[in-house]
């Protein structure tokens, strides 16, 4: 039989694989990723011993979620396409100009603020698929505005889809319930410790968190400026630190004091409403614009087959209270999905289950149509045009227009997405080992020994790269996170924390995140792209939360009563 460190090395190569063709080579996914698959299910059968059912299994209930992508991505679409041919865009779209001509600003605005608040509202990745789109709407490349939607799936995604991560993600990635008997025993609770490490998710995030929108500046003046300037980025320092502390205290004194379900939510609307208005009055907003270069000078890396020619679209005056109406009421009905029961229980109704699928235990996937996102987004869109032009004719072409664009972002994720269901499900195997991602973990926590703060964040975030899924990395690696803390007699709940803000950086560099992202714009064929850029600012995050990781545990000494290990 292989050894640990073999095997890890084996379940790291579709991965290693994915970024090499992807990153290095540039091959597009939809060139890249059957490969890849391909290795994994190889690696799944000769090295993990699988059955060829579950490998079939996992591939089908892959096929499944790919489904429920691409339901969200063309609800998404839906939505533009809708409002582009009422003309509320090109009212949107000189609305932003009236705050401000700066594409930082614009950016900070949409990106950060907004995006963070569909985050908290929805997660699922609506955010990219939201944010990226509108942003082509309002002139920026197709490149650049998938990069900002990617870049916010960071600090707001530890508290997504009204905390979903930390109530399902870690709940379900622990024993919960032997926890709670231990902590029963000492006087304590769950609810306690889960709140504890709800804190410590929402502190570490606010430190790192700040500086963000800065990062989205730079990246933005770096790459897709006339000039190709870092410094151009930093001359909105002071307003980029604005922006990031709207959306962090508040967000930090939510995840303390009221728990996991609301603080990406009144972050984002808390920031919305101090950082309009200042932008609008030009508080510290630097008097020289940022603009990108003509249009017709861009390369052609940065376009994407979505074009909103505005001039062509100004049909009818519209009011920016009308033309806004749609992205207003699109979180209202998301967070009514999420906490109202008997709206959850009506989009609920309509279910598609796929249980056990080929007889395999826990094998198993639904689709909603109504529930997810893609639903709401699609009833919006059918609200928005009623309510601005009176009529459904506008509705057709946007249909036909949003269609076709699904084509290609279906064929990368059905290999994608059935790669990740076969390792997250590969610890079920005739070998008798653990799954390929907790495997790679235990060779990593092995080599760092107490050094493992240091890189439990990354394990989070490899957890994400592979599931494009906070929530599914803390329910992949909590329990090992939990165990090695045990192990190394440091706070538990500090490491699970660690592994929660590690798993939501990771959405910066998730790659069926990024073809999602990319299918919304129609940037397809070029995710390398996108990758190479994400990766610094996911650098940045992990490199950061490293060092926040050893300060907490060695240098504050941060302790956990709650279990009595120190």
């Amino acid at each position: 039989m292989l050894n640990n460190s073999l095997l890890a090395l084996l379940a790291f190569t579709p991965i290693l694989l994915a970024a090499v063709l992807l990153v290095g080579l540039q091959w597009p996914a939809k060139r890249a990723m059957p490969l890849a698959f391909i290795l994994t299910v190889l690696v799944a059968l000769f090295a993990w011993d699988m059955t060829i059912t579950r490998v079939i299994a996992s591939s089908l209930q892959g096929v499944v979620v790919s489904v429920s992508l691409l339901w969200i991505i063309f609800g998404a679409i839906l939505l533009l396409n809708t409002l582009k041919h009422t003309g509320a865009i090109t009212s949107i779209r000189n609305g932003f100009t009236s705050i401000s001509p700066d594409r930082r600003v614009q950016a900070i605005i949409v990106a950060w603020c907004f995006g963070c608040f569909i985050e908290g509202a929805s997660g699922f990745g609506t955010p990219a698929a939201v944010v990226a789109p509108l942003m082509v709407a309002l002139g920026f490349p197709a490149l650049a505005a998938v990069l900002m939607g990617m870049m916010v799936q960071s600090t707001p995604v530890s508290f997504g889809a009204v905390g979903t991560p930390i109530v399902v993600g870690v709940t379900s990635g622990v024993d919960s319930i032997a926890i709670g008997e231990t902590l029963a025993a000492n006087g304590s609770s769950w609810e306690v410790y889960l709140q504890t490490v709800t804190g410590y998710v929402a502190v570490t995030h606010a430190i790192i968190g700040i500086l963000m929108p800065l990062l989205m500046s730079i990246m933005l003046t770096r790459f897709f400026g006339k000039n190709k300037s870092w410094k151009e980025g930093l001359n909105i320092l002071p307003f980029a630190i604005f922006a990031g502390l709207a959306f962090t205290i508040p967000y930090a004194i939510t995840g303390i004091f009221l728990g996991p379900e609301f603080p990406s939510m009144v972050g984002g609307l808390v920031s919305l409403a101090i950082v309009v208005p200042a932008a609008r009055k030009g508080f510290l907003v630097p008097k020289t614009v940022f603009d990108f270069p003509q249009a017709s000078t861009w390369p052609k890396e940065w376009l994407g087959s979505l074009v909103i020619n505005t001039d062509d679209l100004k049909k009818r005056p519209m009011g920016l209270i009308m033309a806004w109406f749609p992205y207003v009421l699109l979180p209202v009905l998301l967070v009514l999905s999420r906490t109202s029961d008997s709206f959850k229980a009506l989009l609920n109704s309509w279910s598609m289950p796929f249980n056990n699928i080929l007889g395999e235990a826990g094998v198993s996937a639904s689709i909603e149509p109504l529930y997810l996102p893609g639903g709401i987004l699609i009833m919006v869109s059918l609200i928005a045009v009623i309510a601005q032009t009176r009529s459904l004719k506008d509705l057709a072409p946007a249909i036909s227009e949003s269609s076709r664009t699904l084509i290609g972002a279906g064929f990368v994720l059905m290999f994608t997405v059935p790669m990740v269901r076969i390792f997250i499900n590969s610890g079920v195997n005739e070998a008798d080992i653990v799954s390929m991602p907790v495997m790679t973990a235990r060779v990593a926590a092995d080599l760092a020994g107490a050094s493992f703060p240091a890189i439990s964040g990354a394990i989070g975030a490899l957890g994400a790269f592979i599931a494009g899924s906070n929530t599914v990395s803390n329910m992949m690696f909590s329990q090992f996170q939990f165990e090695v803390a045990q192990t190394l007699n440091i706070s538990t709940a500090m490491i699970v924390a660690l592994q929660a803000v590690g798993a939501a950086a990771g959405n910066m560099i998730a790659i069926h995140n990024v073809v999602a992202a990319s299918a919304t714009v129609g940037l397809l064929g070029r995710e390398g792209a996108t990758l190479r850029k994400t990766a610094l600012p996911t650098l940045y995050y992990l490199l950061f939360l490293a060092i926040i990781g050893m300060v907490a545990i060695y240098g504050l000494n941060i302790a956990d009563p709650l279990l009595n290990l120190t």
